[in-house]
């Protein structure tokens, strides 16, 4: 009877760590997300730096061929809702870039450590955090414990090519 209470102890924690520590590619492939290839830049500057073990994405927009959440002022051409689901876009090209910069292994990611989130905001628009936790709620989903990280969310004047999100972020490697 104890051995039975053991192991099923141990199989909750088993599945509690699973949780908390998911394969990043088949919680992307349960939630039907297919990453894109990841796009070079447009200019005279890279997509991502390694410096030891910190992997540093540059501001990124949503990648392909653009939706109606893709470009326009958030509180005047967008809703908050609307900018969620652009946050989410953009966190999906994030992806792209650090399964590029890992050579494909999502797995090396030991914790993302931070997100700034920048919103093409209309003079009355207080929602940034609710539009950039599309990012942070899909990092979340895709890494587990792993995906929580310090974040800021802030609005601007106006983003690059008018498009409604552009999104940096910060990701701490596993030792290799």
């Amino acid at each position: 009877m104890l051995k039975h209470l053991f192991f099923l102890l141990m199989l909750g924690i088993s599945l509690q760590v699973y949780a908390q520590s998911p394969n990043p590619h088949a919680r992307l492939k349960e939630l039907g997300i297919t990453l894109p290839e990841a796009e070079k830049p447009v200019a005279n500057f890279v997509k991502w730096v390694r410096s030891g073990n910190m992997l540093y994405l540059s501001g990124h927009g949503s990648c392909g061929a653009p939706t109606a959440v893709d470009r326009g002022k958030l509180g005047k051409d967008l809703t908050t809702e609307q900018g969620y689901e652009a946050a989410k876009r953009v966190a999906i090209c994030l992806l792209a870039t650090l399964n590029d910069a890992t050579g494909g292994d999502l797995g090396k990611v030991k914790r993302v450590v931070k997100v700034l989130g920048m919103v093409n905001s209309a003079p009355e628009f207080y929602d940034q955090p609710r539009v950039i936790n599309g990012c942070s709620d899909l990092l979340t989903q895709v890494f587990g414990e792993k995906g929580k990280h310090a974040r800021s969310a802030v609005g601007m004047a106006s983003l690059p090519g008018n498009i409604s999100v552009e999104i940096e972020m910060v990701v701490e490697l596993e030792e290799e």
